[in-house]
């Protein structure tokens, strides 16, 4: 058999660091973004339809009122049926998850 390498090593292709700070940033980018989508987070940066005051300091990142959501767990009564050697309905604690909004009810 012949064999027609060149002679010259075999090099593997590396993604360089730069690259996985890139793709890192993306994701962290969508997931920020879905929150918003969803209404998860919301930000209001104006009120009643006015622009905010706007001061130059050098530094100086604007404040936002900014709504989160806080999830809820929890557990609530529910009847299932349990089986055994004959069906019988008993009331359990089921898991319940909820999220409401900050001050709202």
């Amino acid at each position: 058999m012949s064999d027609y390498r060149s002679g010259e090593p075999i090099r593997e292709k590396r993604r360089s660091g730069g690259a996985t700070i890139a793709i890192v940033l993306v994701v962290i980018a969508v997931i920020v973004g879905l929150l918003f989508a969803t209404g998860f987070w919301s930000a209001n940066v104006t009120k009643d339809g006015a622009l905010p005051q706007v001061s130059v300091k050098g530094g100086a990142l604007p404040k936002v009122d900014m709504d989160s959501k806080e999830v809820v767990v929890g557990t609530s009564k529910t009847k299932v049926e349990v089986p055994k050697v004959e069906t019988e309905t008993k009331t359990i604690d089921v898991p319940t998850v909820g999220v409401k909004d900050n001050g709202e009810k």
